[in-house]
């Protein structure tokens, strides 16, 4: 009797090991991903399914109310939707880019910025012609920011079935901006595709690159200059940026303009830029 209890004992707690084995991966699996669509009809659901995904990625729920209200943007992916590649000459595309005004305004900000961009140089080791040449190849000098709602845009994008995958960070990541306190919700207004500030990061790059320069205690790539310069040069660095080595093609600072931006005739252009700031 008393070995026929221990073998249904062994026997049942076999059972248990096997069902415990069964449900053990099905309670560790994540939440299912909110489900993306191709039209606005099941936006209001997708966003509320992000919203309860987002507090299990660290954002407060004090934070996810900035986005009751935010509706799907038609407009934003027209934009994504019909974008046009193509390629230019490295001279039209200069001719696009730097203008006589624009280098007349460059070499004011060198001056403007010396010491900052000085102290900028000994901190990361990215000089200033370069940055200045950043700073107006991408919004002419913090004046054509844009002015679209960042989470409008990127919950849109995100939500959006051909770019949820890499949409969907940089609207947790635009989050964790706002939340930080590093941007007020009027200032996180930028570009369609929700680039940010003064040269345009995305929200993933503001998080991992962005640094508090002027000592205020925010990152504000929108509204400081120091925050803006030293933020690109931080990134720069990031990409494998060494101090005192050149920039033009085939030296060894080129691939961290490239990292910058893919487009060869874009990195070739800020050298050009940042030469002709200093002559």
């Amino acid at each position: 009797m008393i070995e026929r209890a221990i073998r249904r004992m062994k026997r049942a707690g076999l059972r248990a090991a096997l069902v415990a084995a069964l449900i053990a991966p099905l309670a560790a699996a994540p939440a299912l991903a909110a489900p993306c669509g191709n039209d606005s009809s099941g936006f209001d659901a997708w966003l509320g399914a992000f919203k309860q995904e987002a507090v299990g990625q660290g954002i407060s729920p004090a934070t996810l109310r900035v986005l009751d209200g935010v509706s799907y943007d038609t407009k934003v992916i027209s934009l994504d939707r019909n974008q046009k590649h193509f390629k230019v000459s490295l001279d039209e595309f200069i001719k696009n880019r730097i203008s006589k005004g624009r280098i007349a305004k460059g070499r004011q900000l060198l001056q403007q910025y010396a010491s900052t961009l000085a102290r900028i140089e000994r901190q990361y080791g990215v000089p200033g012609p370069i940055l200045v040449a950043i700073w107006g190849m991408e919004t002419d000098y913090g004046v054509n920011i844009g002015k679209m709602p960042i989470l409008r845009s990127l919950s849109t994008l995100a939500y959006d079935c051909r770019r949820t995958d890499f949409f969907t960070p940089q609207l947790l990541d635009a989050l964790r901006i706002y939340q930080r306190g590093d941007l007020t919700l009027d200032e996180m207004r930028g570009a369609w595709a929700g680039e940010i500030g003064q040269t345009q990061f995305l929200a993933s790059s503001y998080v991992k690159f962005a640094v508090d320069f002027d000592g205020d205690g925010r990152a504000d790539l929108v509204r400081s200059a120091p925050d803006v310069l030293a933020s690109t040069a931080n990134y720069l660095r990031g990409y494998g940026w060494r101090a005192g080595a050149g920039w033009g093609p085939g030296e060894a600072n080129y691939q961290a303009l490239r990292g910058w931006n893919k487009a060869e005739v874009y990195a070739q252009a800020l050298g050009i830029f940042a030469r002709q700031l200093t002559q």
